[in-house]
Order: structure tokens, then C-alpha cells, then sequence
């Protein structure tokens, strides 16, 4: 069966997802690791008895969150009859990967029929991710693992003018990770929105895809202007060069959420 559109004997489902990526080797499947998709597909298989491949809108890394992620795949429906009950399928998976993800902190919100050319990656028109920042002197309790602690003051004006550069159909090398496999480092960011409520600094992400860490070179960037080391127009001197180095720090995974998919 291809792995674009599913055959008549199947049925393809849509699923949203919430996720804490702590503790887990990121979204993608690997051997001997806790993963995202691992946990998913070990789920699907602990209620229907069928090893399927679940894809997902973007992988994200070790760490990293989700508030609603998008994912699908495939079920053999024939093989299913055994367990047809009165209600709806898409409500039966829910609750029951649900259940066997109950040990996990990843859950389902929403599960639904899809048509069988719907793909949850090259169906998509734009994603967003939202980076937390918590800019204090006490370190994290309630927040630790769930935000990038920087004990220095940040200065908000600053990091929003610096973001200014960014905007717009670039060559983003300098924000691009070594091992990225993307074909082009060009991009096309639409928005990149920074606000503060007290010590919170929440930065707001949207483009129609993204380079391997690229959101997270862009906040260790911003977090060098917010601290002053770096000027605002220093973010547009580090895209022009076009490398790497000349960027500022990769920020930790543990600040990043996905935080929706448009189709």
C-alpha cells in the first residue's frame, strides 16, 4: 500500500495529539527507545492486533512538545469486524488508545475518518510552534522541563526588532542544524510574534515548514539581543553570512512546543 493514499481496503484516520516530550528520543521511531510514534503504533497494535505506520505532520526532537499535533494512518477495516460495537469508530479509538497510553504522557484528543489521500506531512498548508522562555533569578519547579530558564533580564523591544529580520523568504543557513536533510536551506517564515506577561516570554512561530532546529537557533539568537551581547541588527548580519557559526546558540528542547497544523 502506498504510503500517500490508502487502498480501498483500508481506512485512513486522522488523529490530534498532545504530547509531553520529556523523557522521550522525539517523535520518530527508534530502536530501543521511548519515542512518540513508538508509544502510538504500540497502542494502536494493543487494540486492534495491526502493526501500522503512524505519520505525523513534523517530527519534533527529544524533549520537545506538542499541543496538537496531527498524524495519520491506516487501518485494515474488514479485519475490524469482530470489534464493531454500537457507536462510532473514531470515538472507539480514541478512548481505547487512550487507555493504553495511559502510563504515557501523550494523549488523543480528537480522532477521526479521513479521505484516503489526507497526509498528515504533505497535506499541510502552515505550522506554528511556540518557544517559552522564563527570565528570572530562582530557577524552575512548576515550569522545569517546560521552558528554557534564562536567569539574566531580557529586553522585549529588543528581541522583537531583531525577529523583524527574519520575517519573510530567506536563505536560512545560519539557523539551519548540521544534520538537517532538507533539500533547500530557503525558507518562507510568516510570523514571528514575541510577547512578555511578567517573567514569561512566549515566542510565536509560523511558516509552511521548517529547517531541523531552526526555531531553536532562531530563540538562541534572540536570547543573545535580549541580553545585550548582541544588537538587533546583529540577527541580520548572521543571516546574510550564511552559516552556522555565525548564529547564536541552539535553545533547549525543553522550551518548544508544536502547536498546530493548518490543512
Amino acid at each position: 500500500m502506498s504510503d500517500l493514499v490508502a487502498s480501498a481496503l483500508h481506512q485512513r484516520y486522522k488523529i490530534t495529539i498532545e504530547y509531553a516530550g520529556t523523557g522521550y528520543a522525539g517523535w520518530q521511531r527508534q530502536p530501543g527507545l521511548k519515542t512518540i510514534q513508538g508509544q502510538i503504533e504500540k497502542a494502536i497494535y494493543q487494540y486492534c492486533q495491526q502493526e501500522t505506520y503512524v505519520y505525523c505532520s513534523g517530527r519534533t526532537d527529544a524533549g520537545v512538545h506538542a499541543l496538537r499535533q496531527v498524524a495519520h494512518f491506516d487501518l485494515d477495516e474488514g479485519s475490524l469486524k469482530e470489534k464493531r460495537e454500537k457507536g462510532c469508530r473514531s470515538y472507539q479509538i480514541l478512548r481505547a488508545l487512550n487507555y493504553y497510553l495511559t502510563d504515557d504522557s501523550i494523549r488523543i484528543l480528537k480522532a477521526e475518518k479521513s479521505p484516503p489521500d489526507f497526509h498528515a506531512r504533505f497535506s499541510a498548508k502552515k505550522r506554528s510552534y511556540i518557544y517559552k522562555i522564563i527570565s528570572r533569578v530562582s530557577p524552575l519547579a512548576l515550569d522545569k522541563n517546560r521552558a528554557w530558564y534564562i536567569y539574566k533580564p531580557l529586553d522585549l523591544k529588543a528581541m522583537q526588532e531583531g525577529a523583524m529580520y527574519l520575517i519573510g523568504r530567506h536563505d536560512f543557513t545560519s539557523f539551519r542544524a548540521s544534520a538537517c536533510q532538507s533539500k533547500s536551506p530557503i525558507k518562507t517564515l510568516n510570523k514571528i510574534d514575541i510577547t512578555q506577561e511578567g517573567d514569561v516570554f512566549s515566542l510565536h512561530v509560523e511558516a509552511p515548514s521548517f529547517l531541523h532546529h531552526q526555531v531553536r537557533n532562531i530563540v538562541g539568537t534572540l536570547k543573545l539581543v535580549g541580553e545585550g551581547r548582541w544588537t538587533p541588527n546583529d540577527v541580520k548580519i548572521a543571516l546574510d553570512l550564511k552559516n552556522r557559526t555565525k548564529s547564536g546558540p541552539t535553545a533547549d528542547a525543553s522550551g518548544l512546543y508544536f502547536e498546530d497544523v493548518y490543512y
